[in-house]
């Protein structure tokens, strides 16, 4: 008989399944390693990532394994756990059946922490032009397209394609937005100058688009103006009340004004996962499901949404809870309490609401420099890049990535360098004209042709 049939007639321990490995997820997989329940944790991906650091790979801070640790070996000495590498199709709430690419499996608690994914607001038809940014692919990627900019610009010789290749657009002025428009000038402005012979990558022109009246919107406005000034005191260009309406192949369009850019990056926004609009249940106009005081979908009090993919209520503030990591800390850990006391005998009626403690929030801008706001304290400059950094280091799973990463921030930070500046994918050159980046024009003048075609015969 197998795992799933000996669950149905009884004969199994009460089974939780967990979907999805994020902040959320392990908190409770973990909270609940030594209960008298079965674990089921599934994840499309086999690794636990802080998103919030993945900016740092993209930019060629960190590498993606410093930041990202396997869900196994987290796992590994929680005897009822079990991990399955997979992706959720469906789910069955009345049969309180998960279907995954590979089978199914039955539950008594289901526990949704599946986060969120890149929102184009209706014009998915971007994505090809402006990738975001929400997981190590996407990390990579936009790492491959920085860094091979900077090559490209180097022997092209047309001087309006070297303009665009070194042109970057980041639409979004949050969090991810702005740390990405900081490191990206800060590798040209510091890290790139000394290595480049035909270009001054210096000339590297960074803009950054946000819709609102400000930067970081979620941040105190003193921070917000922090930032905006330390960004243009960085020479990044920054554009608000603006809507970008196209993006494609040759840059962005802002209503009939075109911008010549062949790096558009995407940070402007997140939905919930497409799964949300399987389910039948009620949906918020992100993608994400509207759950009760006590976390759980209405109507099916053995379901629980955790994390971003939960339009949630804070009890005590009447406020949404925000979509951030300690969003999905708390509720996770509120969530893990209500199963194991209901696991011990505790009546499910009897369920408290959630309410989350803001522990304050937090923007690097770059080398040196970041904002926070943690109570009715606010401060930046490099006592806020310090804050942000070590609390970002108390984040990572495991010693051995904390480690690492101080080491490596302490490097970069000293000899201005960023050491995993490594092109994967595919590095093939796309020059309009072959040449040198502006310095010097490598390309021969016919009389230098004759002499070349003269030597070789």
């Amino acid at each position: 008989m197998d795992r799933n049939s000996q669950q149905k007639n009884g004969n199994s321990p009460p089974r939780v399944v967990i979907v999805g490995g994020g902040f959320g997820g392990l908190q409770i997989a973990t909270a609940l390693g030594k209960s008298q329940a079965a674990i089921i944790l599934i994840d499309r991906r086999n690794y636990h990532l802080f998103q919030p650091m993945l900016y740092q790979v993209a930019t060629a801070e960190l590498s993606p394994a410093n930041i990202a640790a396997p869900l196994r070996s987290i796992l590994r000495k929680q005897k009822n756990t079990d991990v399955v590498l997979g992706e959720v199709t469906s789910v069955d709430l009345d049969q309180k059946v998960v279907r995954f690419n590979g089978g199914e499996i039955g539950y008594d608690y289901l526990v949704l922490a599946t986060g969120v994914r890149q929102s184009y607001f209706g014009h998915d038809e971007f994505a090809p032009f402006a990738p975001g940014l929400k997981s190590i692919d996407d990390a990579l990627e936009l790492r491959r397209r920085i860094l091979l900019a900077f090559e490209e610009a180097e022997w092209e010789a047309d001087e309006e394609a070297r303009r665009a290749k070194l042109t970057f657009v980041i639409v979004g002025g949050g969090p991810t937005g702005v740390e990405l428009a900081g490191a990206i000038m800060d590798i040209a402005s510091n890290t790139l100058p000394s290595e480049f012979r035909n270009i001054d990558t210096k000339t590297a022109r960074v803009i950054l688009i946000e819709g609102s009246p400000r930067l970081i919107a979620a941040m105190p406005e003193d921070l917000s103006k922090r930032v905006h000034k330390a960004l243009e005191e960085m020479h990044v260009e920054i554009r608000l009340h603006t809507i970008v309406t196209k993006v494609d192949e040759t840059g962005v369009y802002i209503g009939d004004e075109h911008l010549p850019a062949e790096n558009v990056f995407w940070a402007a926004g997140v939905q919930g996962q497409a799964l949300a609009h399987e389910l039948g249940v009620e949906i918020d106009r992100g993608s994400r499901i509207v759950v009760g005081p006590d976390l759980s979908i209405p109507g099916h009090p053995d379901v629980f949404v955790v994390g971003d993919a939960a339009h949630a209520t804070d009890a005590t503030t009447g406020k949404p809870v925000p979509g951030v990591a300690q969003g999905a800390i708390q509720s996770g850990r509120f969530v893990a309490a209500q199963i194991k006391r209901e696991l011990e005998g505790g009546d499910p009626k009897n369920r408290p609401a959630f309410s989350y403690h803001d522990k304050g929030s937090m923007a690097m801008i770059g080398r040196g420099k970041a904002v926070a706001a943690i109570g009715k304290r606010h401060f930046g400059g490099l006592l806020g890049w310090l804050t942000w950094s070590v609390v970002h280091v108390m984040f990572l799973v495991g010693f051995g990535n904390k480690l690492t990463v101080m080491c490596d921030w302490f490097w970069n930070y000293i000899r201005h360098t960023r050491q995993a500046r490594l092109i994967t994918g595919d590095p093939e050159f796309q020059l309009k004209q072959f040449g040198t980046g502006g310095k010097n024009d490598a390309t021969p003048t016919p009389s230098e042709t004759d002499q070349v075609d003269a030597a070789s015969n």
